[in-house]
């Protein structure tokens, strides 16, 4: 029981869909549960391992959109 799994955030053996908002930042989320309001399937439905690549290759610059548009 103590190496249960309880966050479906972290299940190894899940499937996840790579969302992205509209500041480009990305997150990984269990295919079954759905998409929330301000966000786009980017990737997926995959392996986790799969989605982590994906953003790893993706989202190159954790900035937000609205804080490299408004810098000056």
């Amino acid at each position: 029981m103590a190496d249960r799994v309880t966050n479906p955030f972290e299940a190894q053996d899940e499937e996840y869909l790579v969302l992205v908002n509209h500041e480009g930042q990305y997150s990984l989320w269990p295919h079954w549960c759905a998409v929330p309001g301000g966000w786009t399937v980017a990737y997926g439905p995959d392996e986790r391992a799969a989605c982590l690549e994906y953003v790893e290759h993706t989202w190159t610059d954790i900035t937000p959109r609205s804080r490299t548009a408004g810098a000056r």
